[in-house]
């Protein structure tokens, strides 16, 4: 009853139901004359139509006639009614934004703190966790272990940051003192005191439901953009963790904005129009689940400009959207370069191979290679990719220093060529300048790698696949290499006494992918003229093999690691050319040197004439001054 009064005397209560229905009546009043001038027109037009029709029986079969005439008023009619009806559901049918979200129970009456849930005393709480209420009422004791929880490990943090190291000259400092001092005298040092204060000392006065007197906490988000930096110069995906990190920021930025949405409609009043949070009768598990998933929903929109959200009604409201609106563009032109960036990144090693396929096929196509070569060659160029072997090692290091390269060359090879008998327990030098001069190299199935009877310029080692020895006719098989395996080792020694010379003894082909490091005779032989001790075990232990296989000429005097003569031309001949390059360059030196001495040779001239000129002419001066006539002087 007291309800019932107090709605009767609110005058503007009444006015408010009264204007509610007559909107209501005079737009019912509007469908309906609306709905019966459409059916006054159609059933005037059906008349027309229909005396049109018995006037003009004989022609009602006919395309051209009234009875197609009819049809195609009826057609019209029917369109005309769709419309018709399309248009009042249209008019009827609320705004789709808050349907699809608020449900039948938005219809509670606007209200500032109906949405606090009572605790067990029958008290409203206030806004809890910085804004969603709920959050915090129901778990107490597990919010406050996680929070001094994160302050424990934040004064850890600071602890060892008063103990981490830092690079002085190149070296590393790890004096405590120094460090502390350092550190103390930092600004990153005064944020870190402000953000471990105290500050729940406050909840004594104004309650333990008050978390944003935690904001100081925040002033340790610079460690996080620290730990992304250093995870992403260690890690082995950089283009994956980026990708992460973008979206992680997004979802915060999205987060932060709900949050602030959500407070704006409280202080503004839950449910007051049509912009602000609506008003949800719930339970507290559906209140809360409800009202975040409402807000980020509607922060989502709003960043990322998409629209459909209702319109704002107050200044507060315009200004905030506005400010949303900014802040959207901006993200999305940070997530569009971002994004691109990192598929560039991504795609780069895979355009560049592609591009180098794409070189290939375009000569081939104009050189009319026949089409199973051409399939040969993109397999081959497949192999590489699939198996991540398309990478130039050369070009990845070049721009380490040489220390770094060879260690890495020792780390990745070093095992591989001391599997070669030659090469097992030589000195540790020799190995490392072998190991920098190892070439990898990729044979495609049927490939023969060498040839009975060809000059032997290379030793080859089996890093994977596998290899066979096969006859003349490339079908019968004498032996199978697998990986570990080395051959062409004795060709390149080219020793004294070996009935082979340095020729091939077998034929060798791939079976199918395989993949072998390649050592030449010329880098074996720069590398072991630094170590003549490794070359002479070199030269023995080829020649015990030769001698085990019968193919070594006992009465051939022992010379050491020789060269053939077509091997010592070419090493003439390229050091013809280097030593032409030089005397070419000299050459050009002394005739600039010349020209600036002649230069200088002139310049000095005319000095000692100007110079002598001056010395005459004060001796003429000095001689009248003295009542004397020189002497002329016969000689210039």
């Amino acid at each position: 009853m007291t309800g019932q009064s107090a709605a009767e005397g609110s005058p503007c209560s009444r006015r408010l139901s009264v204007q509610t229905q007559e909107d209501g009546q005079d737009r019912a009043e509007s469908v309906l004359s609306r709905s019966q001038s459409v059916c006054d027109d159609t059933s005037s037009e059906l008349q027309r139509v229909a005396a049109l029709e018995h006037q003009d029986a004989p022609s009602r079969n006919s395309f051209r006639g009234r009875g197609a005439l009819f049809r195609l008023v009826s057609l019209v009619v029917i369109l005309r009614d769709w419309a018709h009806r399309s248009l009042i559901e249209e008019e009827e049918r609320p705004d789709s934004f808050l349907e699809r979200f608020r449900g039948p129970e938005v219809r509670a009456p606007p209200s500032r703190t109906s949405n606090n849930q009572p605790d067990a005393n029958g008290n409203t709480k206030g806004n809890t966790k910085a804004c969603f209420d709920q959050m915090q009422t129901e778990n107490l004791i597990v919010w406050l272990v996680f929070d001094y929880l994160c302050d424990a490990v934040y004064i850890l943090d600071s602890c060892m940051r008063l103990r981490t190291g830092y690079l002085e000259q190149g070296l590393l400092v790890k004096d405590l003192a120094k460090l502390r001092d350092t550190y103390i005298h930092t600004f990153q040092f005064k944020l870190d005191v402000i953000s471990i204060l105290p500050t729940d000392l406050v909840y004594i006065i104004m309650g333990i439901n008050t978390p944003q007197l935690r904001f100081n906490r925040l002033l340790r988000f610079s460690r996080m953009f620290e730990f992304f930096n250093r995870t992403e110069t260690r890690t082995n995906y950089p283009n994956i963790f980026r990708i992460w990190n973008l979206i992680l920021y997004i979802l915060v930025i999205i987060h932060w904005n709900a949050c602030i949405y959500y407070a704006i409609s409280k202080s503004l009043g839950f449910g007051t129009d049509q912009w602000v949070y609506p008003n949800i009768s719930s339970t507290v598990e559906g209140a809360l689940r409800r009202s975040y998933i409402y807000c980020f929903y509607w922060s989502t929109l709003t960043l990322t400009t998409i629209g459909e959200m209702p319109p704002p009604v107050r200044d507060e409201e315009y200004v905030f959207v506005v400010f949303d609106f900014l802040v959207g563009v901006l993200i999305f032109a940070t997530i569009v370069g971002n994004v691109g960036s990192m598929i560039s990144n991504m795609n780069a090693t895979r355009a560049e191979f592609q591009a180098r396929i794409d070189a290939v096929k375009h000569y081939m196509h104009f050189r009319k290679v026949s089409r199973h070569l051409e399939t040969r060659v993109i397999k081959w160029f497949d192999y590489l990719w699939t198996n991540q072997k398309a990478v130039d090692e050369q070009e990845v290091l070049k721009n380490l220093p040489d220390k770094l390269r060879a260690e890495i060359a020792i780390n990745v090879h070093l095992s591989t060529l001391k599997k070669v008998r030659i090469f097992q327990d030589c000195e540790a030098g020799l190995l490392v300048e072998l190991v920098l001069k190892l070439r990898p190299q990729v044979y495609s199935p049927g490939d023969y790698i060498c040839r009975k009877g060809d000059i032997g310029k290379e030793m080859y080692i089996i890093k994977e696949g596998k290899l066979a020895v096969v006859a003349d006719d490339g079908v019968t098989q004498f032996a199978l290499l697998t990986a570990g395996g080395c051959f062409g080792e004795i060709s390149i020694l080219n020793i004294q006494g070996s009935k082979m010379g340095n020729r091939r003894t077998a034929n060798i082909r791939s079976i199918g992918y395989s993949d072998l490091f390649c050592l030449s005779k010329d880098d074996l032989m720069e590398a072991v003229t630094e170590y003549p001790d490794a070359q002479k075990v070199l030269e023995e232990r080829g020649r015990e093999i030769l001698r085990k296989q019968g193919l070594l000429d006992e009465s051939t005097p022992q010379g050491g690691l020789v060269m053939d003569t077509d091997e010592k031309v070419e090493r003439l001949e390229s050091s013809l050319d280097v030593l032409q390059a030089r005397f070419a360059r000299l050459l050009g030196e002394f005739t600039v040197t010349q020209s600036r001495l002649k230069q200088r040779i002139t310049a000095l001239e005319r000095q000692l004439c100007h110079t002598g000129l001056g010395l005459v002419s004060d001796q003429e001066m000095d001689f009248e001054s003295n009542g004397n006539t020189p002497r002329a002087n016969s000689t210039t």
